[in-house]
């Protein structure tokens, strides 16, 4: 077992769709695992050829309402261990993880006054689902959730939603849109509907507003692209990549490719490491038998995320971090190079 890695053992799986099911899982060792609404769990797993492969899963949990841990898991095709959970977990099996990690998360603070609307599209409803229910069980805050699906019997969470809906009347506004109907306004989310959705509910008029969105790159990119249009300023839009897609343009390198050394503060413990690219800062660590948290390794989830207390980090890729946690100096181990000279971080 990994050395940063928690045992988890599955206590219960209920099935919500025909292709998705959720796990509850506890700690082996009795310590609860932390966490926020809205993050991912990383799961340890191994090949047939014994290399370790890493698979995140959100979290479909909320601390506020005291819920036990669970994940919710959707089969794609092609995807191994989505599979594998799905068709074959059981009640008892282990497994290894190295806890929760995620920037897609709801802010500390909030006035009353702030609103969110959520735009979720097939399984990108499982972190904002957790968000949902720790935003009406512990405020007043007004929701508005756009979900879009091929139908009712493949939405995931309806029955719950509903039950939302109807317990959080004047609290919780809620948009179901089905690919299947004949109705166009009521079926795919396009940029049309969306203009008629935020004129229904003063979207675009509204700078207390903050946006989540969850679902397939070219669903949220439409998304994005729209609201940024309408003024919408970056800073409130929150994005959750699922399935993690190489960069389609040709990455830069960066101005400086020397190398140069990098001081990690990490698990209470400090180490050094000679980094030059066009090996990152995460591959010279792992090269070298140091363990750091990551995941996608490819600037897209922020699970190995650091702050730069001093020197200089170039990243060669970054869909993660904003505007005020790169203020704050936080880079990305996966897609950094130190530049100018030494480096250090603090994870």
């Amino acid at each position: 077992m990994n050395s940063l890695s928690t045992l988890l053992r599955i206590t219960s799986i209920k099935t919500e769709t025909v292709d998705t099911k959720s796990f509850t899982l506890e700690t082996v060792d009795g310590k609860p695992l932390v966490y926020k609404p809205g993050q991912f769990l990383t799961l340890l797993f191994k090949h047939s050829n014994g290399d370790e492969v890493r698979r995140s899963y959100s979290i479909s949990s909320s601390t506020t309402l005291e819920e036990p841990l669970t994940i919710t898991i959707k089969k794609i095709p092609n995807g191994e261990f989505s599979r594998k959970m799905v068709d074959q977990a059981r009640e008892g099996n282990l497994l290894n993880s190295i806890g929760a990690a995620g920037l897609f998360t709801l802010p500390d603070s909030y006035p009353a006054h702030q609103r969110f609307c959520f735009l979720a599209a097939g399984s990108g409803i499982t972190p904002i689902f957790a968000q949902i229910k720790s935003i009406l069980y512990g405020s007043a805050n007004r929701v508005i959730l756009i979900y879009s699906n091929r139908s009712a019997s493949s939405t995931i969470f309806l029955d719950e939603i509903l039950q939302l809906k109807d317990q959080f009347k004047d609290q919780l506004m809620l948009e179901l849109l089905f690919s299947e109907s004949a109705i166009l306004t009521q079926s795919r989310l396009t940029q049309g509907v969306l203009d008629q959705l935020a004129q229904k509910h003063a979207l675009y008029k509204d700078d207390d507003t903050l946006f989540y969105l969850c679902g397939p790159s070219a669903y949220m990119r439409m998304i994005n692209i729209k609201l940024r249009a309408e003024g919408i300023s970056p800073e409130s839009i929150k994005k959750e990549l699922f399935l993690v897609e190489a960069p389609t343009h040709k990455l830069a390198e960066p101005p400086d490719t020397d190398r140069h050394s990098v001081t990690i503060y990490y698990n209470n413990r400090s180490f050094t490491i000679e980094v030059q690219y066009p090996e990152s800062i995460l591959a010279t660590a792992k090269k070298q038998g140091e363990q750091l948290p990551y995941s996608c390794e490819t600037g897209q989830c922020g699970t190995c995320a650091a702050i730069c207390t001093s020197g200089k980090v170039w990243m060669r890729y970054n869909e993660v971090l904003g505007k005020k946690a790169l203020t704050d100096g936080y880079i990305l181990t996966c897609t950094g190079y130190p530049i100018d000279g030494p480096v250090t971080l603090k994870l």
